[in-house]
């Protein structure tokens, strides 16, 4: 099983490291989008019924890709003072069943977003003319990232290795 985690993880960081561009890109188109529409609204009197949508679906991807990472790189929120009061075998527990539980979470994400994707394909979004099934994209992949990287992370419990993911602060390359 080490084998398999080491020999996996150099993906796993790739796919990781794309959905942290993809969601820095989203957050900078949403952020222009927003401004063309105050522009529009405040300059042109005129505002783009297209951007509030359109945004919208942009934030439930970065949003969904950023949660991702964070569970792949551990930034997310937790009561660590807790964890650290215990012993180790304690710790460990608490490290399995939480990661455990974000996986299932991560799965029921992606399994409840297939079933609202399904049966909201046949309706239209009024203004972007998608189907309705579009919007909970975001939420199928993220879901999926989210559970795969935290079965990553289990993984790593389990065979008792330390954390090989690195933060985002340490991973950021200084010419």
């Amino acid at each position: 099983m080490k084998t398999f985690i080491r020999s996996v993880r150099p993906a796993l960081g790739l796919l990781s490291r794309a959905a942290l561009y993809i969601a820095a890109v989203g957050i900078v188109a949403m952020t222009l989008i927003v401004g063309w529409q105050v522009f529009g609204r405040y300059v042109l009197n005129s505002s783009p019924s297209w951007s509030e949508p359109l945004s919208l679906f942009m934030m439930s991807w970065f949003i969904l890709l950023g949660a991702a990472v964070g569970v792949r790189e551990s930034g997310h929120l937790g009561l660590d003072i807790v964890r650290y009061a215990m012993p180790k075998p304690v710790q460990r527990a608490m490290d399995l069943i939480s990661l455990a539980l974000v996986a299932g979470f991560g799965c029921c994400m992606s399994y409840y977003g297939v079933l609202l994707a399904r049966g909201t394909w046949t309706a239209t979004i009024p203004v972007l003319g998608w189907p309705g099934g579009v919007d909970f994209i975001p939420l199928i992949v993220g879901g999926g990232l989210i559970a795969l990287f935290a079965v990553e992370r289990l993984c790593d419990v389990i065979i008792d290795e330390p954390e090989a993911t690195v933060s985002p602060a340490d991973s950021v390359e200084t010419v």
